[in-house]
């Protein structure tokens, strides 16, 4: 049998590439609304580093990445999200 490989992304904020299983996926599906780890549609990725979900500019690169306005309850629970976050980055390139 022959080895899958793991499913790459990019994290919107340090542009550096990293398994998908590593990341935060935040999608903006169409019927219901913004989704934080699930969820068909357009998604963001933002990598475990502190200094990429505590980025000032990260509201408008979720914003430019989902192509849509995010909503002030959005960030809230954006904020109460990577509270539970880990404070390490991903290892693996």
């Amino acid at each position: 049998m022959i080895p899958k490989n793991p499913v790459m992304r990019i994290c919107i904020s340090c542009r550096k590439t990293y398994d998908r299983k590593n990341l935060l996926k935040i999608t903006k599906d169409h019927k219901q609304g913004i989704l934080f780890h699930k969820g068909m549609g357009r998604s963001a990725y933002i990598c475990q580093s502190k200094t990429c979900y505590s980025d000032s500019k990260i509201k408008k690169k979720l914003q430019k990445a989902l192509k849509t306005d995010l909503e002030p309850e959005f960030i809230e629970i954006f904020e109460k999200e990577i509270k539970t976050y880990n404070d390490y980055p991903n290892k693996g390139i």
